[in-house]
């Protein structure tokens, strides 16, 4: 480990804190509201700490099946379980920090994270919600805010997409950084593109680097990468599967391969796990079968494109890459995978389905390892997509935090 700490605020599946870890700082907490996430999160830090003490063969065993939830975590420390905390942010932040208070102990917080829902500050987001006119989600940069004046952490890192700062003709980016200077921070803003640091995806990103005045830290220059891979490279070794598929567990179809192996996205279990896919419908497949085809011809299918008998959505006017097979250069993945698949169809027309769960979490650059949960343990399929949606791929985090712990240690 670096000696380092941070928080992490509205901590979804965890994708930001896995680059975090990846370069040695240590979690104090992770506080989401998601309940299912916080799931998640438990069981990767019961990861971590099994991988560090040498015994990730107790945690593949939960993989398997052949152990419970319940047993994963009664076999981990009680401190570990419970830097994560479920709870809103902004309903009761008292209770929150006499919590990390207890965390912490006597430590100070070196640095905090996150990404607020982005929901209000997002295109597709502000049209759905035109009707909210105090939508309270353009506010949580304040909630963000207030762990800054309680903690007062060397830096921040806050992530979120590019609306942000042309929502309301910038007034909430603007207002953010007033709000930050008046408490101690200076703050500064850019566009990254996950595909520069080796996501097999276009998926742009707004991260806002904050460090405290007496720092005189500046925004880091995050090294990238020459990205030649695609989605094949994450695709391949992963075996056939048909819709509705719910085995827990499959062999690997190949070997593993570079990209693979470059990324750590492959990681030392001899099997992969969540390669679970959605049924579908006889029509939704014929469809599907439609846009492959078309696809390989070199062009997407429209909605308008799709014969009247065999369309399912009436709407032809908006909307109309309703159906979308993934291409060599994966489009960016959204939350909205959790309601259907049908804008990420598999393009191999002899499986004729959407994507897995395991093959959405390789887009988004998870490691094979990391595992998805639901509220309860049976029942995962829709929450493990919309975590996926929701998330900072970890490749892209770890460039962040490279270079976050560089200015921290030498600044």
């Amino acid at each position: 480990m670096n000696g380092l700490n941070y928080i992490d605020l509205f901590a979804g599946a965890g994708g930001l804190s896995e680059g975090f870890v990846k370069e040695g700082f240590l979690p104090v907490a992770h506080v989401e509201a998601d309940e299912a996430a916080c799931y998640t999160l438990r069981t990767r830090a019961a990861f971590h700490h099994l991988c560090a003490i040498g015994k990730l063969e107790h945690y593949y065993n939960y993989l398997r099946g052949t152990i419970s939830r319940d047993q994963l975590y009664k076999s981990i420390p009680t401190e570990i379980i419970d830097t994560v905390l479920h709870a809103k942010i902004g309903q009761d932040n008292k209770h929150i920090f006499s919590k990390i208070d207890a965390l912490l102990g006597k430590k100070s917080v070196d640095l905090i994270i996150g990404g607020p829902p982005c929901q209000a500050y997002s295109i597709v987001g502000r049209a759905s919600l035109k009707h909210k006119t105090n939508d309270e989600r353009t506010q949580l940069y304040i909630q963000y805010g207030r762990f800054l004046k309680k903690y007062n952490p060397k830096a921040f890192v806050f992530e979120n997409v590019p609306g942000l700062l042309s929502a309301a003709d910038g007034k909430y980016f603007k207002n953010l950084q007033k709000y930050y200077k008046s408490i101690g921070y200076v703050v500064e803003a850019k566009k990254l593109d996950s595909y520069d640091y080796s996501v097999i995806q276009h998926r742009e990103r707004v991260i806002i680097v904050g460090w405290r005045k007496d720092f005189d830290l500046g925004y880091p220059e995050i090294r990238k990468s020459k990205n030649s891979y695609n989605r094949d490279d994450i695709f391949l070794d992963l075996p056939a599967v048909s819709p509705g598929e719910i085995s827990r567990t499959h062999n690997y179809a190949r070997p593993t391969n570079r990209y693979l192996t470059k990324t750590a996205l492959r990681n030392g279990t001899d099997f992969v796990s969540q390669h679970i896919t959605r049924p579908h419908n006889d029509r939704d497949l014929d469809i599907y079968k439609l846009a492959i085809m078309r696809l390989e011809q070199g062009e997407r299918l429209k909605n308008d494109q799709i014969p009247e008998e065999m369309r399912t959505q009436k709407n032809v006017t908006s909307f109309l890459d309703r159906f979308k097979v993934v291409g060599e250069k994966p489009h960016t993945m959204i939350a909205h995978i959790a309601k259907d698949g049908h804008y990420y169809i598999h393009p191999d027309i002899r499986q004729l389905r959407s994507i897995s769960i395991r093959e959405a979490a390789r887009i988004q650059s998870f490691p094979d390892d990391f595992y998805f949960e639901g509220a309860k343990e049976e029942q995962f399929r829709s929450s493990a997509f919309r975590q996926i949606g929701n998330a900072v791929p970890p490749l892209m985090a770890g460039r962040i935090a490279e270079k976050i712990k560089e200015m921290l240690i030498n600044g």
